[in-house]
C-alpha cells in the first residue's frame, strides 16, 4: 500500500520539492479584519506590504473540509497517509487534523492513517516532511515512514534571529518593556523551537554578533552529531540571508537552500529576520 504525505503551508517548502516528493498541503489563513486569505495564495511580497499598510493580522488554522477532502482523496484511493504538521503549542492544525482522521474512520474503517505533531514550524516541520515523503518514495510502510518522521524531528535545530522586536511584543512573546530596553539597546534574542514552543536560547548586542553566535551553535551540533541538511529562512530580507549561507559555506560544505518564511510565522516575528534549520546524523535530543 503506498503512503503520502499530507503537511500544512507553514513548512515552506518550496513548490519544486513539493511536486518531486508528491507532498499534499493543507493551507492555514490570515486574516486583515474581514478579509481572510489563505496563506498559500499569497505571495510573500504581497503579503508583507499588505502589513505594512494595513497592521498585523491574526493567523487560522486550515478548515475541516480541506482537511478532510485531502485525506478522503487518499483514503479513498486505497493508499494510507502520514500527516504531519506544525506544533500543537502554536495552532489548533495538529488537533483538527486528529479530529477529520476520526471522521475519515467513520466512512473509511480500514484506513491507515498516522497524525504526527512535529513540534515546530517552517523548515524545521520541512525537514520532516521531506525526509517522510522520500521514504514514501522508497516504498517504505507506513509505520517505517512514521519512525523516520519522529527520528528527523529528534534531530533538527531551528535558531532565528528577529530584525527588532516589536513584532514579538505584538505577537505576545515578548513583553513591552522588554521590547523597548531591547531595541534601545540593540539586544537581539537568538530564538529556537523546542518542545513546541518558542524559546530564547540567548541574548546577544547587535544582530552581526547574533548571526555569528547563531553559525557557533549550528557548528558545535554538527560536530558532536554529524551532518544532515541545512536550509536558511528569511522573511522579506533575500540579501542578509544570501550572506548567511556564505559564512556557513565558509566553515562548512554543504548544499543550502535559501527559503522565505510566509505570513503566519512572519506575522510573529516580523521582517528582517533570518535564521537556520539544521538536521543531524544521529540524535541531538
Amino acid at each position: 500500500m503506498a503512503v503520502r504525505v499530507l503537511t500544512d503551508s507553514t513548512c515552506y517548502i518550496d513548490d519544486e520539492a513539493r511536486e518531486e516528493l508528491d507532498i499534499r498541503r493543507v493551507s492555514l489563513n490570515v486574516s486583515f479584519g474581514d478579509q481572510s486569505l489563505r496563506e498559500s495564495d499569497l505571495s510573500n511580497e504581497e503579503f508583507y506590504e499588505m502589513m505594512e499598510a494595513k497592521g498585523i493580522p491574526t493567523s487560522s488554522q486550515p478548515s475541516v473540509g480541506e482537511l478532510y477532502q485531502e485525506m478522503e482523496k487518499v483514503v479513498s484511493a486505497g493508499e494510507s497517509l502520514c500527516g504531519i504538521f506544525l506544533s500543537s503549542d502554536m495552532s489548533g492544525t495538529f488537533s483538527t487534523a486528529q479530529l477529520v482522521k476520526e471522521m475519515i474512520l467513520e466512512k473509511y474503517p480500514d484506513a491507515q492513517i498516522e497524525i504526527i505533531d512535529s513540534r515546530s514550524n517552517s523548515m524545521q516541520l520541512g525537514f520532516a516532511v521531506i525526509q517522510g515523503a522520500r521514504a514514501a518514495k522508497a516504498e517504505k510502510s507506513l509505520a517505517e515512514v512514521k519512525e523516520i518522521v519522529l527520528q528527523n524531528i529528534k534531530r533538527s535545530r531551528f535558531l532565528f534571529i528577529p530584525d527588532n522586536l516589536d513584532y514579538l511584543k505584538k505577537g505576545g512573546r515578548i513583553g513591552g518593556a522588554g521590547a523597548l530596553i531591547g531595541n534601545l539597546f540593540k539586544i537581539i534574542p537568538i530564538l529556537t523551537v523546542e518542545e513546541g514552543k518558542v524559546l530564547v536560547l540567548t541574548k546577544v548586542r547587535h544582530k552581526e554578533k547574533a548571526v555569528l553566535a547563531m553559525i557557533d551553535k549550528m557548528l558545535q551540533d554538527i560536530g558532536k552529531y554529524g551532518l544532515g541538511e541545512i536550509a536558511v529562512h528569511h522573511i522579506n530580507c533575500l540579501d542578509e540571508a544570501q550572506a548567511l549561507v556564505k559564512k556557513i559555506k565558509d566553515t562548512v560544505t554543504a548544499n543550502i537552500k535559501v527559503m522565505p518564511i510566509g505570513p503566519v510565522i512572519g506575522l510573529h516575528v516580523g521582517p528582517g529576520a533570518i535564521g537556520i534549520v539544521y538536521y543531524t546524523e544521529n540524535d541531538l535530543r
